[in-house]
């Protein structure tokens, strides 16, 4: 009896996933990074416009209901930190530069500040939303040597991303979003200032703000394909 109720539900599980909705799309943008080198502005435009910080990435969404969704996306990420763009005189005479890329995955869920149910579609929709969820990403580490950044080793960590964003349909199938996201990092060695992060018997120096841990940001535009049939939205 065991064995034929586990298969039941599993039959179950599938029927009742095999009638949701998806989104499948792509993620393009560029990225900012905010640590103890390079400026200290989340918002300036320049800061992302670079061809060295163009990012791209892939998500997959379940739209559980017409307010939220689970989320998955993963990124490709470039970024760099250069005292040189900084307005502090004391970083822009320093003159720290680094450049990285950050591979990151996450996976958590998607709030939608209106209705939006893709299966009643008898107008555009459009709304507003906020996403988070346990990030984990990998990139490399850096340490001062002969007073400039090098890289040492790489280094994998957690981050905590609060996006926001605006997303509206461009047909029953194309969606279109815009969104700014700032992922706080469980680490503040991805400038090389926290050298005692290192795995290292090298006693490299240290240098910045010790109370506050790195970010990067990245700001884009995603582009998703919706299919499935219409969903059940009884519980959960």
């Amino acid at each position: 009896m065991r064995y034929i109720l586990i298969g039941l539900s599993f039959f179950l599980g599938i029927q009742f996933v095999s009638s949701q909705t998806y989104e499948a799309g792509l993620m393009l943008g560029g990225t900012n990074y905010v640590g103890d080198v390079g400026s200290t502005s989340f918002m300036k435009p320049g800061d992302y416009l670079s061809r060295s910080k163009v990012s791209y990435g892939a998500l997959l969404k379940w739209n559980r209901s017409p307010r939220h969704a689970f989320r998955f996306s993963a990124m490709r990420i470039n970024s760099f930190g250069n005292d040189r763009a900084s307005d502090e005189p004391r970083r822009f005479d320093r003159d720290y530069r680094f450049e990285t890329s950050i591979n990151e995955l996450s996976l958590g869920l998607e709030f939608n500040f209106f209705e939006w149910d893709l299966h009643e579609l008898k107008r555009p929709l459009f709304t507003p939303y906020i996403y988070t969820g346990p990030t984990y990403f990998f990139s490399n580490e850096f340490a001062v040597e002969n007073n400039q950044l090098v890289e040492v080793g790489s280094i994998s960590n957690f981050a905590l991303p609060l996006v926001f964003g605006v997303k509206g349909t461009l047909s029953r199938h194309w969606i279109l979003a815009a969104e700014f996201g700032a992922r706080y990092t469980f680490t503040d060695n991805l400038d090389g200032s926290a050298p005692e992060e290192i795995s290292s018997q090298t006693n490299y120096p240290t240098f910045g703000n010790s109370n506050m841990n790195d970010w990067y940001i990245f700001t884009g535009i995603t582009l998703t394909y919706t299919f499935g049939r219409k969903p059940c939205y009884c519980n959960f």
